[in-house]
């Protein structure tokens, strides 16, 4: 065959150039001297430009599909298959927890629903004394959820000086608009010796349209009192809202309609239509709203979109606003008044009993002030469920500034209602632990949300900023996600948690909810397993470290969590980190134990798992001889110091930052010098052999007052640490460099718990180290608790005092499982 097609190419060839030279003879304009090698070398250089042209093509082509896979959403089924009216129990909730108290509804264009508050002697210029957001800045006494059972009712206590504010809500769900909802607000003196002093409140009930929201809302009058707000939007139908005060009495009423710029300037827009007024010349002066406001596009006259009603009374005083649906058939008794306090008492019964049912503090003996405090802890985090709705901004390499992530929804818990009021990917996973104790179905909702975030590269952004609220809380320098950076893949611990507690006993639903998850979660260990591998074997390095800062003492590793808890100085290709080794060992072993619960083939898992727990494999990447601890991998030297650069002289307007010096030649070494917790992963997550004398000197270590140890729980870093509590730059206080945190105080206390059941030789020791530690731990939150007011971010390693932002009602109230101790 091959001769053949030779000899037909030879002869081809020949009748090609007997055409050739028959139409040289007969005039054609090609040369007779022209050579055969120039020929060639013309259809050469062809070749080449076609070649050329069509690699240019295909680069173009490739680079253009790497800039478009950042916000490409990953090709599978999503994971959410209900949402809005099809889940009516949680159609509407308090899912505005950047506000002190508002509801909406889970749909991407709700209508929104809130309160803002003001006491009319104590305002100040500008507004200031109205309260709104969540503010850190207003020194409330306390706010928060004091039970909420995350379905259909909630009881908060807000205090503001010498003033005390009650909210609460219970919803009636039924009809095909999503049902019908009582909210209370009540408002007294906080100390009764002070009722016989004279004092008003001006209470602002608003209702305000989104963006995207189509429909009207209009006050409500009869001929001589606003009566409340109507509306419509395309969700909801028709609906009314009514204010009746139920104890006390009003002093004056006045209403606002107008636009509003935005969802994120509804108080700014409030605070500038307050006006001076008396009803008659003998009255005095009263603050009001400035009614009918129009607002115009052009000539032409654009809708309202916020509609707020303001209540001014004496205290006490409290009223109802009851929304009510138009499409709501079973009509019986109104929520208001008598009915709504008999309704209430009963959803708070049901709360009591399923809290004893499901965490037991009674029967371990638990006092019931310990026991308030638990469920305020869990009813915060619950309460602190928010839904939001938008796109974040993300970049890769491959895009030269930020892109948009598709729209997309998100149910998530929030770290802080005042600091943190958006989704965080680590602090989620956290959250998860103590959500599926209490409802399972909602924390696999949750995790659902999260998933449906995967884009085609197998990444979730460590941040969710969705919606302008959400937006307008947010630094500038944290809005843009990058592709490279990861988060603690905290969810397969959630996930572990919700396998081990039902594990056969899974519901129908469950099991499909979980079948949709898992192409997510191999997508999801995928881009973790590939991205962020080190250079050795089985090793795995934090992306997103800055090589080249000179304002850091030791630059952070934002991607781990840990944020500025110390690592290697000089970060490099070759660094490993202990921590996500860790992670990754676990995140492996869930897979494999949810393959094996789906019946789906997951060797390759249990491989992975099998490999990474290897202590002898660890051990050879991250065991340090010299110190008998876990540590990083990378350049590094101690002798780092922040200095002030000296002026140079005669030059003004100098930028005199203080700078990182190196004060000796950084080395490729283990990261033996900090202790902390970091160098307790592989107990904090189990992997070490429960027979392995490395936990005994783990063990010795953390109990060590000089380390770690504490009255309070565990120090983040050992006072030993080169960095213990130094400021990483001028500007940045020390985060996790000391500190005590509860979150990684829960993993020891649950890592101590395990070790104490499993059979070894230091199973003893593990359990008194783990009674000292729980009883520490619970003892100082609660404590803090009841002496600020706040469950906080962090507590003093010194004082137990709690400091960070609060209230931090995400992964600290933690407490509640180290309470039933459901691990």
């Amino acid at each position: 065959m091959v001769r053949q097609r030779r000899s037909q190419v030879n002869s081809d060839s020949n009748k090609a150039d007997k055409g050739t030279n028959s139409s040289s003879s007969n005039g054609s304009t090609t040369s007779k001297e022209e050579s055969p090698k120039q020929t060639s070398l013309f259809i050469y250089w062809k070749h080449f430009i076609v070649i050329a042209v069509l690699s240019i093509s295909v680069y173009f082509g490739y680079m253009g599909y790497l800039e478009t896979r950042i916000n490409t959403p990953y090709d599978e089924r999503k994971v959410v298959m209900k949402s809005g009216l099809d889940v009516p129990d949680l159609f509407w909730g308090t899912y505005r927890p950047g506000t002190y108290f508002g509801l909406k509804t889970r749909e991407p264009n709700s209508l929104v629903t809130g309160l803002m508050w003001y006491f009319p002697r104590r305002l100040r210029p500008g507004g200031d004394g109205i309260r709104h957001w969540c503010e850190q800045g207003d020194n409330l006494g306390k706010y928060g959820w004091l039970q909420h059972d995350g379905h259909n009712f909630g009881i908060q206590e807000i205090v503001d000086g010498p003033f005390s504010l009650v909210t609460s809500f219970v919803k009636k769900p039924g009809d095909y608009r999503g049902g019908e909802w009582t909210s209370r607000v009540s408002v007294d003196f906080l100390m009764k010796s002070n009722s016989t002093k004279e004092e008003e409140v001006s209470l602002i009930w608003y209702v305000a349209l989104d963006e995207g929201t189509k429909g009207f809302i209009e006050p409500t009058n009869s001929a001589t009192r606003i009566t409340g707000i109507r509306g419509e939007t395309s969700t909801l139908g028709s609906f009314t809202l009514k204010f009746t005060t139920t104890t006390g009495s009003l002093s004056h009423e006045s209403f606002l309609s107008t636009t509003a710029p935005g969802l994120d300037l509804l108080k700014e827009t409030v605070i500038s239509s307050l006006r001076l007024a008396q009803d008659n010349p003998k009255s005095a002066k009263k603050i009001v709203l400035a009614g009918q406001l129009p607002t115009f596009n052009g000539h032409e006259k654009v809708n309202p979109n916020i509609v707020a009603i303001q209540l001014t009374g004496k205290i006490p005083f409290s009223i109802d606003i009851v929304y009510e649906s138009g499409s709501y058939a079973n009509k019986q008794k109104t929520l208001v008044g008598d009915t709504y306090t008999k309704a209430l008492e009963m959803h708070k019964k049901r709360f009591d009993d399923k809290f004893e049912e499901t965490f037991a503090l009674k029967e371990k003996g638990f006092n019931q002030k310990q026991i308030e405090f638990a469920q305020a802890a869990l009813s915060n985090m619950v309460g602190g469920i928010g839904y939001f709705y938008g796109a974040s901004q993300v970049q890769s390499s491959y895009t030269k500034e930020p892109v948009y992530y598709w729209n997309t929804p998100l149910y998530t818990a929030v770290p802080s209602r005042s600091f943190f009021p958006r989704g965080f990917l680590w602090d989620e996973g956290f959250h998860g632990l103590l959500i599926s104790q209490w409802d399972v179905d909602i924390e696999l909702d949750i995790m659902s949300h999260w998933f449906d975030l995967i884009n085609a590269e197998g990444w979730i952004p460590r941040e969710l900023i969705l919606g302008v609220e959400a937006l307008a809380k947010v630094p500038s320098e944290f809005v843009v996600q990058r592709n490279t950076n990861a988060n603690p893949p905290t969810f397969f611990l959630t996930l572990d948690s919700i396998l081990t507690r039902y594990g056969d006993n899974l519901t129908d639903e469950r099991l499909l909810t979980l079948e949709r998850l898992y192409p997510r979660l191999q997508a999801w260990f995928t881009w973790f397993n590939t991205t962020q591998v080190g250079t050795l074997s089985g090793s795995y390095r934090w992306r997103g470290r800055d090589a080249n800062s000179n304002r850091e003492l030791n630059p952070r590793t934002m991607a781990s969590g840990l944020d500025d808890y110390p690592r290697a100085s000089h970060p490099t290709e070759e660094e490993r980190h202990i921590d996500l080794y860790c992670w990754i060992a676990i995140a492996a072993r869930t897979m494999a134990k949810l393959a094996n619960i789906l019946d789906i083939a997951g060797k390759k898992y249990e491989q992975t798992a099998d490999y990474l727990t290897d202590n002898k494999v660890m051990d050879s990447l991250h065991w340090s001889d010299f110190t008998k601890t876990y540590a990083d991998y990378g350049l590094h030297t101690d002798a780092v110091r922040l200095e002030r650069p000296k002026p140079l002289p005669r030059s003004p307007n100098q930028n005199l930052e203080m700078h990182r010096v190196v004060l000796k030649t950084p080395e490729y070494r283990l990261v033996d010098s900090t202790f902390g917790y970091v160098s307790l992963f592989p107990f904090l997550l189990q992997i070490i052999d429960a027979d392995s004398p490395k936990l005994g000197k783990i063990l010795n270590d953390l109990r060590n007052p000089d380390l770690l140890w504490t009255h309070y729980g565990l120090r983040s870093l050992s006072k030993s640490s080169p960095l213990y509590m130094k400021r990483n730059t001028e500007h940045d206080p020390p985060y996790w460099r000391g500190q005590i945190w509860v979150n990684i105080n829960f993993l020891a206390a649950r890592a101590l718990h395990h070790y104490s059941k499993v059979p070894g030789p230091y199973s003893s020791r593990a359990g008194e180290i783990y009674k000292e530690l729980r009883e520490n731990v619970i003892n100082n939150v609660m404590k803090q608790y009841h002496r600020t007011g706040y469950i906080w971010e962090q507590y003093s390693d010194k004082t137990g005092e709690g400091s960070g932002c609060r209230p931090f009602n995400g992964w600290t109230a933690l407490v509640v499982v180290l309470m039933g101790e459901h691990y």
